[in-house]
Formats: structure tokens, sequence, C-alpha cells
């Protein structure tokens, strides 16, 4: 995949296929300034380090957005804890050395909310890192995620390059992932609300009692804050972080309860039956935002509302069913 001019920037999206890494890839493709360099998993193997450095020896690439990640819910956290710390661990270290090693400049990492202490203050400030205990269930994963963040950081005061690191709130959208177990609440809600309404269903179960709240933002959001954050001089950035606290929150700053998530699903879906509450199921953790003041100071703040967002999501998922993972 490559969009092409005479002067124009490489730029190596790993992780191309995923959610975050094709809504890059379309941000980048609209922009039309730089030369797409991807690769697919069978093409090139991340955890591989004599295959990395064969590729960004070869490929002489500019500017690399790391959104290569193993990814799953509580399920698949718990039940794959040493792929999901193995293959996150090597994909970032082989990644990320290996630009610095053929000399790119420029790179931005993306991390994941889970980052910050599972009793963090609301909302979660980037000074909150390290401040406490992970969430159990997905500590494996979150620990490969600051190593990334420090990797960056300790590459950029060794070597003088320009790593940066987004930590993005919870995501959905065009390529999310709808299987039934190993998905996330967006999708798995959003496709049980469809099936219900093929069924005529009376009504809709939802986990938990409804009052927990969540924070989301769409991923043509996340890809244009990804684009933004890379492309800030270095002297505005560097303003608004600090080389040993250098990643920044990228979310809405607003949160709703999970019922109100559910009240929204209903209407976008067209869903007429009753939804319903089970309150013995587990609610999780109260609340989970982030504070997205510095992103704000930067520049940019998200424009797709909760309700607009779901409605891209389930125009997208209806006219791609029959590729997805159901």
């Amino acid at each position: 995949m490559s969009n092409q001019s005479s002067h124009a920037k490489r730029v190596f999206i790993a992780g191309h296929k995923g959610m975050v890494g094709s809504a890059i890839a379309r941000q980048l493709l609209e922009a039309g300034n730089c030369e797409l360099v991807t690769r697919t998993r069978a093409e090139l193997d991340l955890s591989s380090q004599a295959a990395v450095a064969e590729f960004f020896a070869e490929e002489k690439i500019d500017q690399v957005y790391l959104a290569a990640a193993k990814v799953g819910g509580i399920h698949a956290n718990n039940t794959y804890p040493a792929d999901f710390i193995y293959e996150n661990l090597m994909m970032e270290c082989n990644i990320i050395h290996q630009a610095y090693k053929s000399g790119v400049k420029q790179l931005l990492f993306l991390g994941s909310s889970c980052i910050y202490p599972k009793l963090a203050e609301q909302p979660m400030v980037e000074t909150a890192l390290l401040d406490g205990h992970l969430e159990p269930t997905n500590e494996p994963y979150a620990v490969a995620k600051i190593a990334g963040i420090k990797l960056c950081e300790s590459y950029n005061r060794q070597y003088g390059v320009d790593y940066r690191s987004v930590m993005p709130t919870n995501l959905y959208g065009e390529n999310d992932n709808f299987h039934p177990e190993n998905s996330h609440v967006i999708p798995a809600m959003m496709r049980r609300f469809h099936e219900a309404k093929l069924n005529d269903a009376a009504n809709v179960v939802v986990w938990g009692s409804g009052t927990p709240m969540r924070e989301f933002l769409y991923v043509d959001d996340m890809a244009a804050a990804s684009v933004h954050v890379m492309n800030l001089s270095k002297d505005v950035y560097d303003k608004q972080t600090d080389p040993m606290m250098s990643h920044i929150n990228v979310g809405t700053g607003v949160d709703c309860t999970i019922r109100e998530l559910a009240e929204t699903m209903q209407r976008v879906v067209g869903f007429d039956g009753e939804l319903a509450f089970d309150a013995t199921k587990p609610d999780g953790t109260p609340r989970k935002l982030m504070d997205v003041s510095r992103l704000k100071d930067l520049g940019w703040q998200y424009s797709l509302s909760l309700e607009h967002g779901l409605e891209k999501t389930y125009q997208w998922f209806l006219s791609s069913q029959a590729e997805l993972r159901l």
C-alpha cells in the first residue's frame, strides 16, 4: 500500500490492519502528503528481531506509527497473560530499537488507558502513571504498554530522537472486533442489540447495574489526534510534556453511564424492546475518565459525539457483516 509523491515522507504504520492503524492510514492517505509503508503479519513478523532489523534497513523509513499490539478483553487477558506481555514487549522493543538504529527521528507509540493505577483519581492525569497498583486482570498487557512509554522516553534522553506516546481512552468504530466473547463493550452491545432487533426479542439484558461511567472516543478522532501529536513541532510538544512523563492522554474528557450508552445504542440500532439490567453481574470500576487538558493545550479536541460515532459504526457494521468475526 502506498501513496507516493516525489518528496513525500515514508511513513510506516505498524498494525495498519487493526482498528486504530487502519484509521491512521485513512487519515494520512486523505492528506496525501506521504508514502505509506505497510506490512501484514504474514509479510513481517514484528516479534522477530532479525526480520524487523532487515525491514528497517531496507525501507528507509522517516516516521513510524506504532499501532501494532496484541489486544483483547478481560477473558483473553486472563487466559493468555504470557502471550500478552511477551508479544507486546517484543514488538515494541524491536520496532523502537530498529527505528533508532536505521535513523528514524520521529515515532509515535500508541498505548492504553490501562497503564494507570486501578484506583487512580478521576479524571486520570498523565502524572498518575506508576503511582499505584494496576488492575490485576490486565496487568501483563499494561506493563508492556508502560515499557513502551519508557522505551520512547529513554531513547529520547540517550539518543536525542523524538519518540512520542499517546494513551487513548476506550475506542470504537470501523474495523472493531465484534466477536461475542473477545470484544469490548461497544461492539459487544451493538451486536447484541442488532441480533435482538432481527429476532424481535422482548428485551436486551445489559450486565451490571448500569451506573458505572465510561469514556468513549471514535477511532477516526483517535487517528486525527495521533497525526496532530506526531506533527507538532518539538518546541511545542516539549513545553507540554516532561522528559520523564512524556505521554499524552487522548480522549473526549466526557463520560456517560453504561445505562446512557445502552439507551443511545438502542436508538441508533432501532431496537423497540425493553432494556433490562442484570445487577447480579459485576460492574467493574465505578468510573474511568481521562484528563485531556494537556492535549487541549496542544490544540486538539474530539469532534464526533458518541451518538454520531455510534451511527457511523453501525452503518459500517451493517455493510461489513460478511467479513466480520461474528
